[in-house]
């Protein structure tokens, strides 16, 4: 059983797609009355028109989380146009402290993905709490990361999505790290396309398009919902596909004692394994931006 915790439109988003995709069954979690049990109903009646067997329920209780495989954290206040991710971190860090013990309660077996900004040190709080090994528990940011990168990369290039693969690790914020030198067009080096320069353009760009959505539409949850289904049915399915995922690091990179976006292969226990790649000068710039960031974020916080 999949359970989301937050049926905002982030939630529910996720909640559609999971259902259309038939992973498993989903339970939906919010303090809101009626609008998990609603969720439910309504996106139940969507998964009949794609024939899809999954059985959804809405619930107010925690006591719902018996029983969940997989836990997805979506619950806490949403970004606006004039905040920063770290701008969330005292409000959402008492939000998820509770809802981490109720997992740790409820649902002591399960993984716990984690959603809620500033992603990376939700991530961390929601492991301290609940106290579960570090490889149940991850966050899903250079998913959504990536994702808008090798899209800017595809329209500049005029090339198909399908061929473009790269990542980005690092804070799922402004420090964030394209990995331009591991980027590449159906094999072909970046640089070699785009050069030196442009390719820098994109990766600055890509730091910054998150701001111009949430300043557009206020709020963004296609594309992070998307990403979620992915590491979803890599972990049901046992796939091990290799992605950028928020993880515990204990000496990896250089670094211990934080939670950041790198390379992991995803499967039935959650991460199987931490990939460790070289980094130019540049990207280990902003990779340890990002930690310093993250790491200072912690020490400001009570778990």
């Amino acid at each position: 059983m999949i359970t989301i915790i937050g049926t905002g439109r982030v939630g529910s988003t996720l909640a559609s797609q999971l259902a259309a995709e038939e992973l498993d069954d989903i339970t939906l979690i919010d303090i809101v009355k009626g609008l998990p049990q609603g969720e439910a109903l309504d996106i139940g009646h969507m998964a009949t028109q794609y024939a899809a067997d999954v059985d959804l329920v809405g619930s107010n209780d925690y006591q719902a989380l018996a029983g969940s495989d997989i836990v997805i954290l979506v619950a806490g206040l949403a970004r606006r146009p004039d905040m920063t991710r770290m701008d969330l971190l005292n409000k959402n860090t008492g939000i998820i402290k509770q809802v981490a013990e109720q997992i740790k309660q409820h649902a002591p077996n399960s993984k716990v993905m984690m959603i809620t900004n500033p992603m990376d040190v939700m991530t961390y709080v929601a492991l301290k709490v609940t106290g579960f090994p570090t490889n149940r528990v991850f966050g899903m940011g250079g998913m959504l990361d990536s994702s808008r990168y090798r899209n800017l990369l595809a329209k500049t290039l005029g090339v198909s999505y399908s061929s473009v693969n790269g990542m980005v690790i690092g804070e799922h914020g402004e420090s964030m790290t394209p990995l331009a030198s591991r980027t590449s067009i159906n094999g072909i080096p970046l640089k070699e396309l785009l050069g030196e320069e442009k390719t820098k353009e994109a990766v600055e760009k890509t730091r910054k398009i998150a701001a111009e959505v949430i300043a557009l539409k206020g709020a963004t949850f296609y594309a992070p919902a998307q990403g979620v289904v992915k590491m979803v049915e890599s972990i049901v399915k046992d796939k091990r596909c290799v992605y950028p995922v928020c993880t515990y690091l204990n000496g990896q990179y250089g670094v211990s004692d934080v939670c950041i976006g790198v390379p992991v292969v995803l499967g039935k226990n959650g991460i199987e394994r931490i990939i460790e790649v070289p980094l130019e000068d540049s990207e280990k710039e902003y990779f340890m931006k990002g930690v310093q960031s993250i790491k200072a974020a912690i020490s400001s916080i009570q778990i």
